[in-house]
């Protein structure tokens, strides 16, 4: 299967992708509605604020997924109500799931970025998290999130992959892949064999359905064309992805159920530990570009 490269063709890839993963989305992924995921949530809206005001009234978050950023921020006291969209139906009933199961009320719907169907100046925030990059038209879509935020209204998105970041991960990956077969054997884990149809279908979609990787500058510049000011972009975790990335190639090539939770929860503390690294020591010091996230912050004048 050729990258898409027309408009339609990568709006087709990301619907058909996302919604064969809704269901096991979370899983994958390992996001959390508990004390951890409000956690990395609100370091990661921290990061991008320098500090978090707040409670947001009326927040808009376009490609919500299942719900993460949300989610947590709602049970974090952060944003009041919240309105979801996302252009896959799959993703958008995992989200009303996962908000029923948490009892809070959220307005999910499908939509796509560059044509929210939603009044002007409607919302007091409008948020992302690891979406931008899936857009094929930036300049529409920042025009509409312009359009639907209030004068003084923040926009923030997480999650965006840097392009020298995104290269970078390329060696823990290779290396990864390479050491995969000594690693199923120390860990007593066996080898994937598949998952029928649908999984190797999402397997191969999910190599396509990326279409930017940014630099800080790109950001900043589609951001203002639109008609933020404030802008403000920096970058996030470096060593953490590079470990991430590394543990994800591995654990990819083994049956799930076979890994052990020791591993798993080796994993998930080292990531921890390398996050708060990268904060505490690497953040702040070294040029946004070379970490692997991205971070974007602006305003809308009054």
């Amino acid at each position: 299967m050729a990258a898409p490269s027309a408009p339609d063709a990568i709006r087709d890839v990301n619907v058909r992708y996302h919604d064969l993963a809704a269901d096991t989305y979370d899983a994958k992924w390992g996001i959390d509605y508990g004390p951890s995921g409000q956690a990395q949530v609100l370091g990661k809206l921290r990061k991008a604020l320098g500090a978090i005001a707040g409670p947001y009234h009326r927040a808009l978050e376009i490609g919500a997924g299942t719900g993460y950023f949300s989610l947590n921020l709602m049970q974090a006291g952060v944003i009041e109500e919240a309105t979801c969209t996302d252009i896959s139906p799959g993703m958008v009933e995992a989200l009303r799931g996962n908000a029923a199961g948490l009892g809070l009320e959220v307005d999910a719907r499908v939509a796509e970025a560059q044509e929210l169907p939603f009044a002007d100046r409607a919302f007091d925030l409008v948020l992302g998290h690891a979406v931008l990059h899936h857009l094929p038209d930036l300049a529409a879509a920042f025009g509409e999130l312009h359009r639907v935020l209030k004068p003084g209204g923040l926009l923030v998105f997480a999650g965006e992959p840097s392009r020298w970041g995104d290269l970078l991960a390329e060696v823990p990956k290779r290396s990864a892949l390479l050491l995969a077969p000594l690693w199923r054997r120390a860990v007593g884990a066996p080898a994937l064999n598949g998952h029928g149809v649908a999984h190797a279908e999402e397997n191969e979609l999910e190599r396509h359905v990326d279409v930017h990787a940014f630099a800080p500058g790109d950001l900043e510049r589609v951001a203002r064309a639109a008609g933020f000011d404030q802008v403000r972009v920096r970058g996030e975790e470096l060593l953490a992805n590079w470990f991430g990335w590394a543990n994800r190639v591995l654990e990819a090539t083994a049956e799930p159920e076979g890994i052990p939770m020791a591993w798993r929860r080796y994993a998930y503390h080292g990531y921890l530990a390398l996050q708060r690294a990268d904060a505490g020591v690497l953040e702040g010091r070294l040029p946004a570009a070379i970490f692997y996230n991205l971070l974007l912050a602006a305003r809308k004048p009054r």
